[in-house]
């Protein structure tokens, strides 16, 4: 059995068991997800209203073959269609610079690097209400661009704070604890931004884009952005 055939059958065994748990929980409109998360009623996030959103993709993988990407293209495809306003930003295929520490910009802007992420994608931030991480899962963490863009945060932190959020991965692991640390930084993060958290879509066991397409994560990730 060679590895796409030994991931096919892993990924959809996964998919049993995510369903089993957080995930069937958020297709049928229950209270709270296995994992507490909270899964919210239509219109609860946007209260009625159209929101602007910024949606983040991180995989250096082609856009047909990206798993993370996918999911971010059917929560788009539901947001869209209830009426918000989104704007994308790849970070994987955009000039991006880590954060130097340096504190030119006293975290309140403007940062030294005059790049895709100052001049695109910040300015979209700071008007955003609702901003979506989105990232394959490299070694139990968000991918190294998306980190990027978040060292970033630095650079205007107290006006991206109260924002809204929502994290969405994918990952060829199954295991219960596949997205534990990657959750944990998420959390944190949500604590500390004081943002609110609209939701998560974990896709484990999505080792291949034809996985993650015949799993009920796309589903997941399109019905949380038509009921926001």
């Amino acid at each position: 059995m060679n590895r796409r055939e030994f991931l096919k059958l892993t990924g959809m065994g996964a998919m049993t068991v995510f369903l089993s748990g957080c995930g069937l929980s958020a297709l049928t409109g229950q209270e709270k997800n296995a994992s507490g998360v909270a899964v919210h009623e239509k219109g609860e996030i946007s209260g009625g209203k159209a929101m602007k959103i910024v949606v983040i993709t991180s995989s250096p993988h082609p856009h047909d073959e990206s798993t993370s990407i996918y999911l971010a293209d059917r929560f788009t495809k539901g947001a869209t269609q209830a009426g918000h306003e989104v704007f994308t930003f790849g970070a994987a295929n955009s000039e991006t610079h880590p954060c130097r520490g340096c504190d030119q910009c006293h975290m309140d802007g403007p940062c030294i690097w005059k790049d895709d992420i100052e001049n695109a994608l910040m300015p979209k931030m700071l008007e955003a209400d609702l901003l979506v991480l989105t990232t394959p899962l490299y070694y139990f963490g968000m991918s190294a661009q998306l980190k990027t863009i978040i060292d970033r945060f630095y650079s205007r932190t107290g006006r991206l704070h109260g924002k809204k959020s929502i994290l969405m991965a994918t990952a060829y692991n199954r295991d219960d604890w596949t997205m534990s640390a990657l959750v944990d930084h998420y959390d944190t993060l949500v604590r500390y931004m004081e943002w609110q958290d609209a939701g998560k879509v974990l896709g484990i066991g999505c080792g291949s884009r034809s996985l993650v397409e015949h799993s009920q994560f796309g589903d997941m990730a399109e019905q949380m952005g038509a009921n926001l």
